[in-house]
């Protein structure tokens, strides 16, 4: 049975006719800019064309509480980072390496084909920070689902991004695909950085739990590794390490079936939380900036909590490349010549009530997300019938 075919059966299942409202995908604006959102009556999820920003996961039940955007705003205006340039932007947005992921930086988005930069190389070439798929439009294809893809000429890729959204649920499944245009193999970074922001960021207030075997702490071969999520932090200090605190940390996921990572502020009443393949995966970085960055554009003003998740902490490529592997595990992953690598990962919501402990662990079983929390053992269920 096909795909389309077990969401047809599902749906006929278990909702009666006219029970749910459709899912819809229309032409939006977002924080003044180019947007499509998909949404399916009990959630909506949108997508800047300009650098495929997922800038807007939320719930839309009419409960102010819950209903809150998790994703990072920047607290500056934005453009479509394709039509960025350092003669006309670079007083606004900077003038690093980083400058035009500035210019749009909004939520989510993917690292591709590699995982932060090498300074002086890329600056020299007009290259940017985390790679092409930010940098460039994305167009959306004939579809029913969501489905926007980027042609990368510069790196020589072509990069897809399908999102789906079943009606009645909570929950979009994603599915990217990389296809390289050239004929050799070659080494890459496939990295999703997800930024959360203020309300939701806010020290103290925000705590993350996730399928985490260990902490890493320093780099390279002096690299050692720490209990989660109660230990040390790299001075020494102990840490919490579910709280924002403003301080980065190197989580080394779980290496089977799959990962996931949730998060929550302990005064709203949503829970936001990505299910991804934990062989592809191995790897999370708890990017954090707390008020401390004050170049520009930044300001002193940046709260904010990325989990870049995916397969390398490294800086660059090849800097991954030349790293290796840290206690084993690979800094990066390949891709064949003239070949096409996919996956899939999940994205869900979930109303929570105040109080909430957190999620001790999850699973999918049964067409739900099954989440125990912390120490009160209470299920909480997520109907996701493709998770």
């Amino acid at each position: 049975m096909n795909r389309r075919a077990v969401i047809g059966a599902t749906l006929a299942a278990a909702v009666p006719t006219g029970a749910v409202a459709a899912t819809s995908i229309s032409e939006t604006r977002l924080h003044g800019r180019e947007a499509l959102t998909i949404a399916n009556g009990k959630m909506q999820l949108s997508v800047l064309p300009g650098g495929g920003f997922i800038g807007e996961v939320r719930l839309t039940s009419g409960r102010a509480k819950a209903d809150i955007n998790p994703m990072r705003v920047p607290h500056y205006p934005t453009i479509d980072p394709y039509a960025f340039t350092y003669a006309r932007d670079g007083a606004t947005y900077g003038t690093d390496v980083q400058a035009r992921l500035m210019s749009g930086y909004m939520g989510h988005f993917t690292c591709f084909p590699q995982f932060g930069n090498q300074p002086e190389e890329f600056k020299a070439a007009d290259y940017n920070q985390h790679g092409e798929t930010l940098a460039v439009k994305w167009r959306r294809e004939a579809s029913s689902d969501l489905v926007m893809s980027a042609e990368l000429p510069r790196t020589q890729y072509r990069f897809q991004r399908s999102i789906n959204m079943l009606p009645d649920e909570t929950v979009a499944t994603v599915t990217e695909t990389a296809e390289n245009l050239m004929i050799a193999d070659r080494p890459l970074q496939w990295v999703q950085h997800v930024t959360f922001g203020p309300p939701f960021v806010e020290k103290g207030k925000m705590f993350a739990d996730a399928s985490v075997d260990k902490v890493m702490l320093g780099w390279g071969d002096g690299a050692t590794l720490a209990a989660w999520p109660n230990s040390v932090n790299e001075k020494g200090e102990a840490h919490d390490y579910r709280v924002f605190s403003g301080e980065v940390g190197k989580w080394l996921l779980q290496r089977d079936g799959k990962n996931w990572v949730t998060a929550y502020h302990a005064d709203y009443n949503v829970l936001i939380g990505y299910i991804f393949e934990a062989a592809t995966n191995p790897w999370l970085l708890d990017w954090q900036q707390n008020r401390t960055n004050l170049q520009k554009p930044w300001d002193g003003k940046v709260v904010a909590r990325g989990f870049c998740w995916g397969d390398s902490l490294i800086q660059g490529a090849k800097n991954a490349v030349a790293q290796g592997r840290n206690f084993g595990v690979p800094q990066y992953s390949w891709i064949d010549g003239r070949a096409k690598r996919s996956q899939t990962y999940t994205i869900f919501l979930a109303e929570i009530p105040s109080g909430y402990r957190g999620v001790a662990s999850l699973k999918t079983e049964n067409g739900f997300i099954v989440l125990t929390e912390k120490e009160t053992g209470k299920i909480l269920r997520v109907k996701a019938a493709l998770a």
